[in-house]
């Protein structure tokens, strides 16, 4: 039986059969997705279509809102929201108090983001905004379960964790949004983002899943 050089007393088959069972997992959990994705869209049409008519009517601006934020191997993707802030949000941030910038900084977040629409602040704490990234996961650059999809400038939290955040696709929910979402501090979210890479299954994803429907439920760390 044949060892890589170096002595690491690894050998092919054994890695050869790592990867077999990696692959696996990302076989399964790709076709959990594409069902998942399309069952989603299909039951929850109905949904998706009166939260638009009610966005639409609510304020003016698009429907939907198109995020930049980092996705696997650091490639940029656009992920998909129902918008839930006023269309000169970008500008407003020009106009940030100290204590206002202080507070961004830390979570990139606001207890009371004076951005947010009247029916925007009923779509973050019901979670309704988020459905648009059923698209993603059908498109590909997201998974159902994962880490949360980040800015650019959030890398730099992540330390030297960046690049190994970046090697799995981001998810709709993950360890975090299951774990109490705004209710934890930033650190805390990067360890619960590496545990679930380093312990990801079939298995922890579906509890993740089952997890998040209590958190929602609860509106628990909506913000």
């Amino acid at each position: 039986m044949q060892e890589l050089e170096g002595n690491s007393g690894v050998t092919r088959i054994e890695i050869a059969r790592e990867y077999d069972k990696n692959l696996g997992y990302f076989m399964i959990k790709r076709t959990i997705d594409i069902i998942g994705a399309i069952c989603g869209i299909i039951l929850l049409s109905p949904v998706l279509i009166v939260v638009g008519i009610m966005n639409k009517l609510d304020s003016k601006g698009p429907v939907f809102f198109g995020h930049k934020r980092l996705g696997i191997n650091g490639e940029f993707i656009k992920v998909y929201k129902f918008r839930t802030m006023l269309p000169n949000a970008e500008e407003l941030l020009k106009y940030l108090t100290p204590e206002q910038e202080l507070e961004f900084s830390k979570s990139f977040k606001f207890e009371n983001d004076p951005r947010i629409t009247r029916f925007g602040q009923f779509l973050r704490k019901s979670s309704l905004d988020e459905l648009p990234q059923l698209l993603n996961i059908l498109k590909g650059n997201m998974s159902i379960v994962g880490p949360r999809p980040i800015i650019e400038i959030e890398i730099e939290k992540y330390g030297i964790y960046g690049d190994k955040l970046l090697s799995v696709k981001p998810g709709l929910t993950g360890n975090w949004q299951a774990s109490g979402r705004s209710d934890t501090t930033y650190e805390e979210r990067v360890k619960l983002d590496m545990d679930y890479i380093d312990c990801r299954s079939i298995w922890m994803d579906l509890m993740i899943i089952f997890k998040t429907v209590g958190v929602v439920v609860r509106k628990q760390g909506a913000r």
